[in-house]
């Protein structure tokens, strides 16, 4: 199921040109595909991405515990001074994490990344949610 994976990431890569990365992590945080904009220099190494995704995981573990009282988590985001990050979980309706979406964004994006997410990177993910959730984890 890997092309499933690797589709998805690089239809969102190419949704705008201020994203940067798009990765997709399993619910341990271990990354099953990645795409990244053509000529990017990336800021971290192969291992630090790999380090990233099991925290980026574990945070989206800590969010969703509290979506009974404060309602669905939609997306996360850090404002860095090189760029801006975000992760998307992809649960079930009962809370259970699948799957985590990161994605980095140019810094200059700044207001536009909740246009971005909320326009065009979450439909794809509503419309997806039932094919992540049908793959199993490893």
């Amino acid at each position: 199921m890997k092309p499933f994976f690797q589709e998805v990431c690089d239809k969102v890569v190419s949704l705008d040109p201020a994203i940067r990365f798009v990765g997709i992590a399993d619910g341990d945080g271990t990354l099953v595909a990645t795409a990244e904009r053509k000529g990017l220099k990336p800021l971290l190494n192969p291992e630090e991405r790999a380090q990233y995704a099991i925290t980026a995981a574990t945070r989206q573990y800590t969010r969703l515990r509290w979506e009974y009282l404060l309602g669905k988590v939609n997306y996360a985001s850090s404002y860095y001074a090189k760029l801006v990050r975000a992760t998307i979980p992809i649960a079930d309706e009962n809370s259970r994490l699948y799957y985590v979406m990161l994605l980095s964004f140019d810094v200059e994006a700044g207001d536009k990344v909740h246009g971005i997410i909320m326009d065009k990177i979450i439909p794809i993910v509503r419309k997806n949610t039932s094919k992540f959730l049908k793959i199993r984890r490893p």
